[in-house]
């Protein structure tokens, strides 16, 4: 039944998807977690609810232009998956509006692969890295994945690679102009500072670092599985996938990175490894199978949020 519904692309998918992320937000503010906000903190919390909705567009837009996948809805679908794994992102505005700005330009480098206005596009993509980083310092190690981008689509043109400068010299002028409007020039030396803010405590916790491990070494093994498949098939994709292999590897250094009490970027890893996912369940010939898996996908993020509840 659910690869049925989500084996297609259909409005009554996204409908679904935003409605439990609807409430399962507003059910992980209030219920998971218990806490309580000012009016001003609560307008702040729509706004990232709004961004958190439009990133599931952003998503589903991304790989149906670059067919990344086959046309389904399997990737919004394991992206809702993915947050109820991890709801404590929830909490951290930061990691909805860093990971919004990523997919923009993750959505800029993948495009680079139809070899049509280049330097534009990675002038883009650099500039939604640097406006990312507004949000995560560590972020701006993601201008790794701009020169990545360079280097296997097209090496050989010098200004190509001089171009990311360009960009961070526009973004550092604009902001530049807006922090001295507002009285806070020391912001961009106290923001990139790049310090280690490393909170053990969360490692520490069995639980944490469990569903951790489990989400590395899973996404990791499937990504090794596409790289295979794509490898015997021959595709062109198997590029497109490098990209995505490092963005996915990129998102964990920054996590670690910027680890803190209130800080959890792990969403910013989402979109690789729903795609992994996906190629997975793409993969499973028999229904039956790919139904279990589906089914089993959705059940234990489910029952493990219902006994942390219990417990």
């Amino acid at each position: 039944m659910i690869s049925s519904i989500f084996g297609k692309t259909k409005p009554i998918n996204y409908i679904i998807v935003l409605v439990f992320l609807f409430l399962f937000y507003w059910f992980t503010q209030f219920v998971l977690f218990d806490l309580k906000y000012s009016s001003e903190e609560l307008g702040e919390k729509i706004i990232a609810l709004a961004m958190l909705l439009f990133s599931v567009f952003v998503v589903d837009f991304i790989i149906k232009r670059n067919k990344l996948t086959e046309p389904n809805s399997f990737a919004i679908l394991f992206y809702a998956i993915l947050i109820i794994a991890f709801p404590e992102t929830l909490l951290d505005n930061n990691a909805i509006f860093c990971s919004m700005f990523l997919l923009f330009a993750s959505r800029r480098l993948i495009s680079i692969r139809s070899l049509k206005n280049i330097k534009l596009k990675i002038f883009d993509a650099t500039i939604w890295v640097m406006v990312s980083s507004i949000f995560y310092d560590w972020a701006i190690l993601y201008l790794l994945l701009v020169y990545a981008a360079i280097y296997i689509y097209e090496p050989k043109n010098v200004r190509n690679w001089m171009v990311p400068f360009a960009a961070i010299f526009t973004v550092f002028m604009i902001g530049y102009g807006v922090l001295i409007l507002s009285g806070n020039t020391d912001f961009l030396t106290e923001h990139y500072a790049l310090r280690l803010n490393f909170d053990s405590s969360y490692f520490l916790d069995l639980g944490n670092s469990l569903k951790l491990v489990l989400y590395i070494l899973l996404v990791f093994a499937l990504s090794i599985y596409a790289f295979l498949k794509l490898g015997k098939a021959g595709l062109g994709k198997i590029v497109t996938m490098r990209l995505i292999a490092l963005s996915f590897i990129i998102g964990l250094v920054v996590k670690i990175l910027t680890k803190s009490a209130d800080d959890y970027p792990i969403m910013i890893t989402f979109f690789p490894a729903v795609i992994f996912v996906t190629n997975y369940v793409e993969s499973i010939k028999k229904e039956k199978i790919k139904e279990l898996v589906l089914i089993a996908s959705i059940a234990l993020p489910i029952l493990v949020r219902l006994v942390g509840l219990l417990i």
